[in-house]
């Protein structure tokens, strides 16, 4: 009894929230928006994309009812940072019928498969918050509402300034997603992948450089 307690607790441990990391994961969302891991607001499958290069549309309505109408069948309508967003999946040119185009992501880098599925996820998280290193097994886009990201690989390191500012990382390597600046980052991410892999799979076979911790401490010393 003593070794499955014991066993237990150091799970418990392992799997934990803490209060300075934030993992992406299948719970879904609450209606409660406060920092802590990131949680899942939506996930579509795409038997097929559409032909060409294709991007994340990101586009905001005034309401949920003017969302759907103008929605494809590659497109998500979800309500999150008091407003409602219409994700589409679509090629450069796609415009949505009456909302607020705010970002365009992409060419995303999808490698070819029999099926997809996007997932959506949403999070807050405070300056120095992150989430743990992992991979993904498709190309992963990220949109910032408010706050700064930074997006740390082995090969380099992307950072973005304020709101409305996006990025994406090819399917394959791993990666640390930090917000620095010094306001809270309230953000969306897009994971397309294949439909018969998952999506996220967590590793400790690299170790950030430390780029996006001393982004942060010059941000903290400004």
């Amino acid at each position: 009894m003593r070794v499955k307690l014991f066993f237990l607790i150091s799970l418990g441990t392992l799997i934990a929230p803490s209060a300075l990391h934030a993992q992406a994961t299948t719970r879904h969302c609450s209606a409660i928006e406060e920092a802590g891991p990131a949680c899942l607001l939506v996930r579509t499958d795409l038997p097929k994309l559409p032909g060409g290069k294709i991007y994340w549309h990101v586009d905001r309505f005034p309401s949920k009812e003017l969302a759907v109408r103008a929605s494809t069948p590659t497109s998500a309508v979800v309500e999150a940072f008091d407003s409602v967003w219409l994700f589409t999946i679509a090629n450069g040119n796609w415009r949505s019928r009456g909302g607020d185009h705010v970002s365009k992501i992409g060419p995303l880098p999808v490698e070819p498969a029999s099926g997809y599925a996007a997932e959506y996820l949403r999070s807050v998280f405070t300056p120095g918050m992150t989430a743990p290193l992992h991979v993904h097994s498709g190309p992963e886009a990220f949109f910032a509402v408010s706050g700064d990201t930074c997006l740390e690989t082995p090969d380099s390191v992307q950072i973005g300034r304020g709101p409305g500012n996006s990025m994406m990382i090819k399917a394959g390597p791993p990666m640390l997603l930090m917000a620095i600046g010094k306001v809270p980052r309230q953000g969306f991410a897009l994971i397309l992948h294949d439909h018969g892999r998952p999506p996220t799979t967590l590793t400790q076979e690299w170790q950030p450089n430390g780029l996006c911790a001393r982004a942060l401490s010059a941000d903290k010393a400004r």
